[in-house]
């Protein structure tokens, strides 16, 4: 058993502590509290980290790991179509690098993420996430507008990960790597794949990409656009298929997709209306607003995300789309686009809500019973609002793993 004393405890379920502890023992808090709690059960061992705030590890509820090794290849882009283009001409120049995927687990754990939600078309992510303490859910993305046996298609990779060998990751027993299915988008995925991913995923997360660009919108309302064009190059589009014009959340509603376990990631481009009918829902978006930038999605209006009660996640989306993989500096961001929303519900959407939408409820806070997945964050001795101190500019460099100690 080990207390740990901080300058400040931030449990996100309940107020900052300051001059607080926390007990560890066998990997879960046992007890948190300030210096006028009674401490009923002496520790093994007392570390003293003043100058730090405790806090539970972040989530990074949204990345793409495989993409890793096109950091700094792919300049920023006037839309989401061009952008993507650069990112399948430079996939095809060098390919994908399994050790850049390693050092980008590595950098993930460096700045204080203890939980990962990571897309994947090759599950090339899976052996470095099950040898890292990173814990993570990996959604294996379908796509297919034109698949003629999308049933046949999700049994195929559902059997692929339930064999558990991917990429000599050995097999997988759950307790910090999980494997699901998830979607691509609606203008890459169709509506009899959607149906089938849904159909084959029981429980878990249902994790898609939605309302991030312009484009998108206007491919539902029309079937034309950028979106059709890269369909018709790449033999992916379906004549069939029929536009939908009342907008991307209740085309996904009439498909299934949109309940409590639903991840809807970006959403820049989502009305007041729709918002409002994922919060309803139980749903989460998942904002990543460096990226939106830097791929010419837009800006998400993440101070509407909040207004609409519904859950907000954070995510830094690829290296391919965000300088680096640092959750702090997403908040930082998110912080910049929102100033008047309290730093509360900004850490909330880094820890909790994460760990809520990726179905790991024993992370994103401190109370007695949680997973011990615990980080300690430089702070000088001066701060007094320590939630607003987190939200501001944070830097690895700043944090360590409590188990590190």
């Amino acid at each position: 058993m080990i207390r740990y004393h901080a300058s400040w405890v931030v449990p996100i379920a309940a107020p900052p502590i300051r001059n607080g502890w926390v007990e560890v023992d066998a990997h879960r808090v046992t007890g948190l509290g300030g210096p006028r709690d009674r401490q009923a059960v002496a520790a093994t061992r007392q570390l003293d980290l003043t100058g730090t705030v405790i806090l539970p590890s972040l989530v990074n509820t949204h990345t793409h790991l495989e993409l890793s090794g096109l950091r700094t290849l792919v300049p920023p882009a006037a839309s989401l179509p061009m952008w993507v283009a650069q990112v399948f001409a430079q996939t095809a120049e060098v390919g994908l690098d399994e050790g850049e995927v390693v050092r980008a687990v590595d950098e993930l754990h460096a700045a204080g993420v203890g939980l990962v939600g990571d897309i994947t078309n090759t599950l090339m992510s899976v052996a470095p996430l099950v040898q890292s303490p990173v814990a993570a859910v990996v959604f294996k993305e379908l796509l297919g507008f034109n698949e003629p046996e999308p049933r046949a298609l999700v049994d195929r990779e559902r059997a692929a990960m339930a064999d558990g060998r991917h990429q000599g990751a050995g097999n997988i027993d759950e307790t910090n790597v999980r494997l699901q299915l998830g979607a691509h988008a609606p203008y890459s995925v169709s509506p009899g794949l959607f149906r089938a991913i849904r159909h084959a995923v029981e429980d878990g997360p249902l994790c898609v990409h939605l309302a991030e660009s312009p484009e998108e919108l206007a491919f539902l309302r029309s079937g034309t656009g950028p979106w059709r064009t890269v369909l018709e190059g790449r033999g992916r589009w379906d004549p069939q298929w029929k536009p939908f014009a009342a907008g991307p959340v209740a085309y996904l509603e009439k498909l299934g997709w949109i309940t409590s376990r639903s991840i809807v990631v970006h959403g820049v481009h989502l009305t007041d209306g729709e918002l409002g009918r994922l919060a309803a829902a139980g749903a989460t978006v998942v904002t990543c607003p460096r990226s939106n930038r830097w791929t010419g999605a837009g800006t998400p209006p993440v101070a509407r995300f909040y207004a609409s009660g519904v859950r907000v996640a954070v995510g830094t989306d690829s290296l391919a789309s965000a300088p680096d993989l640092s959750i702090f500096a997403e908040l930082a961001e998110m912080r910049r686009l929102a100033p008047a929303q309290p730093a509360a519900a900004l850490l909330r959407s880094a820890t909790s809500s994460g760990a809520e939408a990726l179905g790991w409820s024993r992370r994103g806070a401190i109370a007695e019973g949680m997973e011990a997945s615990l980080i300690a964050v430089r702070c000088a001795a001066t701060v007094e609002d320590v939630e607003e101190y987190l939200v501001n500019g944070v830097t690895s460099e700043d944090v360590r793993w409590l188990d590190e100690s």
